[in-house]
């Protein structure tokens, strides 16, 4: 006894060094809250010491190595606190903030939220990612957290951050009116923004929302189903055409069909018959799209340089091989759409070359000035 309470009596050193990844803070451990004065306070870095004596927040202290002082002299105090049991009536405790970063802090909705979606309406969709957060003011967050508690971890408050995360970033992406098939290329823009509008709700706790990322919104099971199906369609490209060759090869199919007696000729009959109206189907649509000269004259067009008939799909003249390609330009003074080397219009009869009203030189189409006078065109 009398060995525990000389050992009791004996000035602190006082210092903590973390073995954990989760603890914000941490109550040194002095027998009856009862620090001597004169006791060493040894701070480390990314860490915050605040010095609480008599019931109040007497300092906080950052990284570095101070002398506390307080009413509780060694031996002294405790012999004169006999008429309290021995036990002294002034009380100082030193709390250890952890101020580096929690990382990988994970969120997510546990339910679905709704949105209203141009292209599709209303949509529920689901979001989750991560954050990471810090304690910026120890004394705001000993004051409105975590009290005098011996030990606060990470566990004792993430989940109230994920709350108010979740209801801000789904007030943010509801607001940014942001298509559900674009939100994947903002993830970063709603993430930084999503960071400055919910610093508020941190820094009212003692807390500075470091960064937050969104990993995923997804949408309902069967909502992507759809989306899969259209994009599907869209791969697929004309549909008249693709639903026309899956019944030609199901009708091919059937006909391959093994089965004997009346059954297989039947199911071999009825496939010539279905292939036959397939193909029908094809070639009369074909015909239709594809335009057909009146009677049996097939009109001729004339090569731009002999002057040779040739058929209206030729690429390039059968007597000299030129090309069929007329080349086209614009008349000077109408505008109508004439053949590069005519040399007058016929919608307005006017020649395609300009002279000079001063001198009389010819000018290229489009000039507005003479290049030999000056003269304004």
């Amino acid at each position: 006894m009398v060995f525990k309470f000389i050992k009791s009596q004996l000035i602190e050193v006082i210092e903590w060094t973390d073995d954990s990844t989760d603890t914000i803070v941490y109550r040194f451990p002095v027998k009856g809250n009862e620090i001597k004065m004169g006791a060493q306070l040894t701070v480390r870095e990314s860490q915050t010491a605040v010095f609480v004596n008599e019931g109040q927040i007497a300092d906080i202290f950052g990284p570095g190595r101070y002398k506390l002082s307080t009413e509780n002299m060694p031996v002294l105090t405790k012999l004169k606190a006999w008429k309290y049991g021995f036990n002294s009536p002034f009380k100082a405790e030193v709390y250890f903030v952890n101020t580096k970063q929690f990382t990988n802090q994970k969120w997510g909705t546990s339910n679905p939220i709704m949105m209203r979606d141009p292209e599709f309406g209303m949509v529920r969709f689901r979001a989750f990612g991560i954050f990471s957060f810090k304690v910026e003011e120890p004394a705001v967050f000993l004051k409105e957290i975590f009290g005098t508690n011996r030990v606060f971890d990470t566990e004792s408050i993430v989940s109230h951050l994920k709350r108010s995360l979740v209801s801000g970033i789904a007030d943010l992406i509801s607001e940014s009116k942001i298509p559900v098939l674009d939100l994947a290329m903002h993830y970063n823009e709603l993430g930084e923004a999503a960071t400055e509008a919910l610093q508020p709700r941190f820094s009212q706790l003692g807390l500075k929302l470091v960064s937050l990322f969104i990993e995923n919104i997804s949408l309902p099971e069967e909502v992507e189903k759809v989306l899969d199906k259209r994009t599907s369609m869209g791969v697929i490209g004309n549909m008249q055409q693709y639903t026309q060759y899956q019944t030609a090869e199901a009708i091919r199919d059937a006909a391959q069909n093994q089965g004997g007696g009346l059954a297989g000729a039947g199911v071999g009959l009825g496939a010539g018959v279905g292939i036959g109206q397939v193909m029908s189907q094809a070639f009369n649509q074909n015909m239709q799209s594809t335009p057909q000269p009146q009677g049996n004259e097939v009109t001729k067009v004339p090569c731009p340089k002999c002057g040779a008939d040739n058929l209206p799909q030729a690429k390039f003249c059968s007597q000299c091989g030129t090309s069929m390609d007329i080349q086209k330009t614009k008349c000077i003074h109408c505008s109508v759409p004439i053949e590069k080397e005519a040399k007058f219009c016929p919608q307005c009869g006017k020649p395609q070359k300009l002279n000079c009203g001063n001198c009389g030189i010819e000018l290229n189409p489009g000039a507005k000035f003479c290049p030999e006078c000056g003269t304004k065109i």
